[in-house]
């Protein structure tokens, strides 16, 4: 009795929220495209859309001096790091450490994630 009657009420807050999300949209779509008029091309045109993904691609490609550098501080720190061990403070190993854990989690989550939902294996 009681299952139904929770599953009566989600029904009720399913459909509210949705005539919420049905009438609010479109004012919210035509606000988001007015906020950012700016950004759109006209004519939205397979040259237009070439031209942009060629501008993307090569500012990316201009990026990777930065990104490199940016890169090879981090792991100037970290060998500075290694080298004064002893310097080492308990809560700096001890954020390292749940960062690598932290890490670690996403690493299985993907995991679990790339094997459709399973602990187990992969769908033979």
């Amino acid at each position: 009795m009681a299952l139904t009657f929770r599953l009566a009420q989600l029904q009720s807050k399913a459909s509210q929220a949705s005539q919420l999300v049905s009438k609010h949209a479109p004012l919210f779509y035509k606000q988001l495209l007015e906020q950012n008029k700016h950004y759109i091309q006209d004519p939205p045109t397979v040259e237009t859309c070439n031209h942009l993904s060629k501008q993307l691609f090569y500012t990316r490609l201009a990026s990777i001096p930065g990104r490199c550098e940016a890169f090879h501080k981090e792991m100037d720190y970290v060998k500075h790091v290694w080298k004064n061990m002893k310097e080492l403070k308990i809560e700096d190993a001890a954020i390292a450490t749940l960062f690598g854990l932290e890490c670690f989690a996403w690493y299985c989550a993907g995991e679990i994630v790339g094997r459709g939902f399973t602990f187990t294996g992969y769908y033979v």
